[in-house]
């Protein structure tokens, strides 16, 4: 039973607790809100980061530039239609809605009060249009229909110019795409405006979209972040592949991608991500940065297949949209400024909707799973050594080499000099690069450093056996106490080494509070023999010869334990 408790890392909820709490406090400090604390090392494991293109790449502050007919010449008349749409849609009004409304050359149409609203056929991604019908001046119903250029080619049959309708044909239906496309590449956010005039009745469906005539484009500019630039490139430097999921299209996409330093080369549209079978879709996801035209679902199915392939995913959006893409992902990150769903579907929430303050948290991230990481690694492979030491010696002594209540007193203490790894510093190398759970480096972590320990315990137990003659089971205390002692201060001190990848105390250095509690463990283990505890637990005062020899016994330890970890870093057998 005392060996088991031994194998046993019991510190381990309070030290991952602790560590999680500190950097989520840390990480308040700096503007990133976590509401699940397990998200901090997914943040920190995070190699892949998915993100919306409004308002995480560009500034979120979207101007209606442009409001012309199909030659791209400016018309009073779609801006009239497009604003009737936004002004009477009953759903949530998203930033094209509200650049609309605040167009204050709308306002002073005379005809504008005169219009009535009469029905409404919501908006839907399936769709990706939204209309509304109106009772005109003249007593008409008219539906005037707003959404994506491409969709609502689809619903006409005519387009109006210059007071004329002509039919739609597919020489003309091109030369539409071209003028579109040319808004587009210049950066243009666009929205097509199409109308009908209808016959009354009660009630309109989505069936009554049909026959439309297109009447124009308003279009909207949308610029990148200043800071964008600066932040990719800074989660690129620190190994994070940025890929963008938007559903807009992929002209305007490419050209922000473009100017935040994005590369293009691999896009996917949302039909394309439709028709491709899982296996297809993880090969293509690899290389591609730029997803477009994107439903919810198609998100939310990039996101599965990049996990499927291995990736630690987050997500960052804030729209009605990315929810299914923000609870799929492994972090989900929104802002304070998002939509409920997508801020109760989050697991970390951004003060400011910047990317460098992500990055600033994906660091703080990094720092977590590191000193969790410090506990795991030195609480397993000193356990693993010691009691592999314990059933070695019960082997060949004629006594039990450390008795049970020595066993637990220098569990107790060991664990006592660990509160303090979460105050612990981190190299800078440990956070340059995403830091995913590996079952199989801290294996041959416990593998080849837990019998580094082992070795210079049974050097202990040649000490006492032959240098103070502990063979006699007269002597077992003595033999106990050494052993104690030994195995306390090698177990405290292994946290140094194991801390860093570079040489401890030399080239780096734990914070002040691990320090303080290393030396004051090591300072009572070595004291307890000669207190008046000592005889309770079955202790006897050690002799003066085997300080030295304990001395000789730490230096050796220390200059081992150094060089198997760096011989496992060299190989790559674990990572830093």
């Amino acid at each position: 039973m005392a060996v088991a408790v031994g194998l046993t890392p019991e510190m381990l909820p309070m030290i991952v607790a602790v560590c999680l709490s500190k950097g989520a406090i840390a990480m308040s400090r700096k503007k990133v809100i976590v509401k699940r604390l397990n998200a901090i090392q997914n943040l920190g494991a995070m190699d892949v980061l998915c993100t919306d293109k409004t308002g995480t790449l560009t500034q979120d502050r979207i101007i209606l530039e442009k409001h012309c007919d199909v030659k791209l010449q400016e018309d009073d008349e779609v801006l009239m239609l497009a604003y009737l749409n936004s002004h009477f849609q009953t759903g949530l009004k998203n930033l094209m809605d509200r650049a609309i409304l605040t167009h204050t050359e709308v306002h002073a149409h005379p005809k504008f009060p005169e219009f009535a609203k009469v029905d409404e056929i919501p908006f839907d991604f399936s769709r990706r249009m939204m209309s509304v019908v109106v009772k005109t001046p003249e007593g008409a119903h008219r539906l005037i229909c707003k959404g994506a250029p491409e969709e609502i080619y689809k619903h006409c049959a005519n387009f109006e110019l210059d007071g004329e309708i002509e039919p739609v044909n597919e020489m003309m239906r091109a030369d539409l795409k071209e003028e579109f496309d040319q808004l587009s590449a210049d950066g243009f956010r666009v929205l097509a405006v199409a109308y009908r005039d209808l016959e009354a009745k009660a009630a309109y469906s989505k069936s009554d979209e049909k026959d439309l005539i297109l009447r124009g484009y308003v279009a909207f500019l949308d610029p990148p972040k200043d800071t964008a630039r600066t932040a990719i490139a800074a989660l690129q430097a620190d190994g994070i592949t940025v890929k963008v999921l938007t559903g807009d299209n992929e002209l305007v996409s490419r050209k922000i991608c473009h100017e935040v330093g994005i590369a293009t080369d691999q896009v996917l549209l949302g039909t394309q991500v439709e028709k491709m079978s899982d296996v297809e879709l993880a090969e293509a996801a690899e290389k591609t940065t730029l997803f477009a035209r994107l439903s919810p679902a198609h998100k939310q199915r990039i996101i599965k297949i990049l996990q499927g392939a291995g990736h630690v995913v987050g997500f960052m959006g804030d729209g009605i949209n990315d929810a299914p893409a923000l609870r799929a992902a492994d972090v989900g990150i929104s802002v304070d400024t998002a939509v409920d769903i997508a801020k109760e579907s989050a697991d970390a929430i951004l003060m400011e909707k910047d990317l460098q303050v992500l990055e600033v948290g994906v660091r703080e991230g990094r720092k977590v799973f590191a000193n969790i990481l410090k506990y795991i690694r030195m609480g397993a492979s000193s356990n693993f050594g010691n009691m592999f030491s314990v059933l070695g010696a019960s082997v060949f002594l004629p006594f039990v080499p450390m008795a049970p209540i020595q066993i637990l007193a220098n569990n107790l203490l060991y664990d006592f000099s660990q509160v303090a790894i979460p105050t612990d510093e981190v190299d800078p190398e440990q956070v340059a690069k995403p830091r995913p759970w590996s079952m199989g480096a801290i294996s041959r972590y416990i593998l080849f450093i837990g019998p580094c320990s082992s070795v210079f315990d049974y050097v202990t137990f040649f000490v006492m056996l032959y240098v103070f003659g502990c063979w006699d089971p007269a002597n077992a205390s003595l033999f106990q106490t050494a052993w104690f002692v030994e195995s306390l201060l090698t177990q405290t001190l292994i946290i140094h080494i194991i801390r860093t990848n570079k040489i401890p105390f030399l080239q780096s250095r734990a914070s002040w509070p691990l320090i303080a509690a290393t030396v004051t463990i090591m300072m009572i283990g070595a004291s307890l023999p000669f207190s008046p505890i000592g005889p309770m637990l079955g202790f006897t005062p050690l002799p003066f010869l085997f300080w030295p020899l304990l001395a000789m016994i730490l230096l050796g330890y220390a200059l081992l334990t150094q060089a198997v970890k760096t011989l496992l870093l060299r190989r790559k057998w674990v990572t830093g």
